[in-house]
């Protein structure tokens, strides 16, 4: 089934976006313990696609990206990062098979992949023109994906685990003073296994991203586990 907004706006994108490249946005968001990814379903289609589209010929490619973002899912003010380039034969033509040649999404498209994590709680996905739907999704159990964006989103998935230790990735899905083990949760969720407590400790306590602020006042009878927020100052580093 033709969804006809993109066929509306295929004639202005012809006129003002770079032909041949496009930006997809993987955002990772967590809340109560679970970790999603937000994905938006395009009318007239059952599969699910990432907040996506073309870049401007008088903006840049980080500009198109926040402005992406924000038309697709409502997310603004989000810190995203360039993870990776896809620009296999067909990875996007194939899509558009049922359209007219002149479309301008049916042409071959090399995608550049931004990541972003942020804490859900602050966005409110709205779907565009092009959406039936805007939502949230666990990013282990994945709806069925068009074109390859779920190598796109594991591919994001793996820069993520890659830097998990090494920056401070929970800045921005934890609340700002929050326990070691709320931060082991978090980091078992990205990394989909258990770590052995003492061993996560040291390893993270090691990287010295964390500021101690005290101990929780619960008035249990067990003492409370201490609370932390992230060094600023080595977040901007």
């Amino acid at each position: 089934m033709r969804n006809t907004e993109i066929e509306k706006a295929s004639e202005a994108l012809w006129k003002n976006a770079l032909p041949h490249l496009s930006v997809d946005c993987v955002v990772f968001g967590y809340h109560q313990g679970s970790f999603n990814v937000l994905l938006a379903k395009m009318k007239g289609d059952n599969s699910w696609i990432l907040p996506g589209g073309y870049i401007q010929k008088t903006e840049s490619i980080d500009d198109a990206a926040k402005r992406i973002l924000f038309e697709r899912s409502g997310a603004e003010k989000v810190f995203l990062e360039v993870f990776g380039v896809f620009g296999e034969p067909n990875r996007s033509e194939d899509y558009f098979v049922e359209y007219e040649d002149n479309l301008w999404h049916k042409m071959r498209f090399v995608t550049i992949g931004y990541y972003a994590v942020i804490d859900q709680s602050q966005v409110t996905p709205v779907p565009d023109m092009f959406s039936d739907a805007c939502e949230w999704m666990p990013v282990y159990d994945l709806p069925e994906m068009v074109m390859d964006h779920r190598q796109i989103i594991d591919k994001a998935l793996e820069k993520l685990r890659d830097q998990l230790y090494h920056k401070p990735i929970g800045f921005n899905l934890l609340p700002e003073i929050f326990t070691l083990p709320q931060l082991q949760a978090l980091y078992e969720k990205i990394m989909n296994q258990k770590f052995n407590r003492g061993n996560f400790y040291r390893k993270i306590m090691k990287e010295n991203i964390l500021i101690k602020q005290g101990e929780a006042k619960t008035g249990g009878a067990h003492k409370a586990p201490h609370l932390y927020k992230f060094d600023p100052a080595v977040y901007t580093k």
